[in-house]
């Protein structure tokens, strides 16, 4: 089978597409025929290597992935080939007090496909049952890829970290992303008023068709001062932060006092300052957090089969055409998510 790997860190050039061995399922996993994935900026991270982090090569790249059932394991007797399933794009170990708790991305063995250990980005993939969800018959496999990581990061940061209540106002960092096209819709389901930052008016007239309530275009105005023109110099209630850096004291800044910040990534540098000061005298409260849990798959399958949230696709391309998924990641003229096909 043909698979997307990476031998070595570096540019697009060290992406591959390798032929390998089709996997054989142990007896209690299942091997899923893949149809669609799709383009994180955790992929661009494992191309070009995390300083201080090892990672084993080579490695199948990809989080995501939707498709049909092609065999299964002795022990699997509720999945038939044919069937169409989605990956959770995390896997734990079951067995822990964690993911006994439904808490499964918080175990010691919690690894992310595509980062710990290998990824979707292949024509067949081989995965335990309990990590495989059957998909609802009216999302397709490009909808159900573009939307599994981004939705269960967004959902555990504003509903259950941040805890987003009605009338409250969110400031989502990022907003053409995966994630924050994922965040925009969450909040405004759960009553808060949204101001979305993107780096160009076009991306935030698609944040407002999507839900957002206002903009700041971070190319022309200081994202802090926005805040202050928007909210009547109040700040926010919940800054939705992901891209770190760049914008980290632009949200420490806009918080109001006893409000959250909750982040989940640092696309632009994991090195961002932050003046302590802000954060004992206005009260407020930072959040980690990574992933979600499992169930939340089935939340955000739920919520998409009665159309409370949408996939939001930029781009599809043949996974033949992965460097240049990987191109238009990196320039930032997305907006949503780049799928590949296979």
């Amino acid at each position: 089978m043909k698979a997307v790997r990476v031998h070595e860190h570096g540019g697009t050039d060290r992406i591959v597409i390798d032929e390998i061995p089709r996997p054989v399922p142990n007896s209690d996993e299942a091997v899923v025929k893949i149809a669609s994935t799709s383009v994180n900026h955790l992929d661009i991270w494992v191309r070009g290597g995390m300083r201080n982090v090892s990672l084993p090569l080579p490695m199948i790249l990809g989080s995501d992935g939707a498709g049909t059932i092609s065999e299964v394991g002795s022990e699997v007797s509720d999945l038939r080939p044919g069937d169409r399933v989605l990956i959770s794009p995390g896997k734990a170990c079951g067995k822990c007090e964690q993911c006994l708790a439904g808490h499964d991305n918080l175990c010691r063995e919690y690894k992310i496909l595509g980062e710990h250990c290998d990824g979707t980005d292949a024509e067949f993939v081989a995965a335990r049952r309990d990590n495989i969800i059957r998909l609802p018959d009216e999302m397709s496999f490009e909808d159900a890829a573009a939307s599994s990581l981004v939705f269960i990061t967004a959902y555990q940061m504003l509903v259950e970290k941040a805890q987003v209540r009605p009338n409250e106002v969110v400031l989502i960092m990022g907003a053409s992303s995966g994630v924050g096209t994922a965040a925009i819709q969450i909040a405004r389901l759960h009553g808060a008023r949204v101001i979305a930052v993107a780096g160009s008016d076009e991306k935030l007239r698609k944040a407002k068709a999507l839900g957002a309530d206002e903009g700041i275009n971070y190319g022309s105005e200081k994202i802090s001062d926005g805040v202050r023109r928007l909210t009547g110099k109040h700040g926010v209630d919940v800054v939705f932060e992901h891209t770190g850096q760049a914008t980290w004291s632009d949200a420490i800044r806009s918080t109001r006092p006893g409000g959250r910040i909750v982040t989940c990534g640092a696309t632009t540098g994991a090195e961002a300052v932050t003046d302590l000061r802000y954060v004992f005298s206005r009260q407020m409260t930072i959040y980690g957090s990574t992933m979600g849990s499992r169930n939340l798959l089935h939340t955000m399958l739920e919520l998409m089969s009665k159309n409370k949230f949408k996939a939001v696709i930029d781009t599809k391309l043949p996974f033949t055409e992965v460097r240049r998924a990987h191109e238009i990641m990196e320039a930032g003229k997305h907006f949503g998510k780049i799928v590949l096909t296979f």
